[in-house]
């Protein structure tokens, strides 16, 4: 438990970062958490890499971290095409 609000502080921290365009948002920290750690771990705090991996791993990342980042508007209309043509 402990491990896991350790995470989220970290990812609030991270996603709050000059890297994303927006104050994170309760969504993004419940459902990209999860990703961050699997994907984009190696992207220090205050990486502008986050938002790169982030982009790079798209297709992989979980249909709720995908939707978090629209309602954020981290993801554009494009972006979000792309990644319907992909397969997610």
């Amino acid at each position: 438990m402990t491990k896991s609000i350790a995470s989220l502080a970290v990812l609030g921290v991270l996603l709050s970062s000059a890297a994303f365009a927006g104050p994170v948002t309760d969504e993004e920290k419940q459902y990209c958490a999860h990703d961050y750690r699997q994907y984009c771990n190696q992207d220090g705090l205050g990486s502008n890499l986050l938002r790169d991996c982030m982009r790079q791993h798209g297709k992989e990342l979980s249909d709720q971290c995908i939707k978090a980042l629209e309602d954020a508007g981290e993801v554009t209309k494009e972006e979000e095409a792309e990644l319907e043509k992909r397969g997610n």
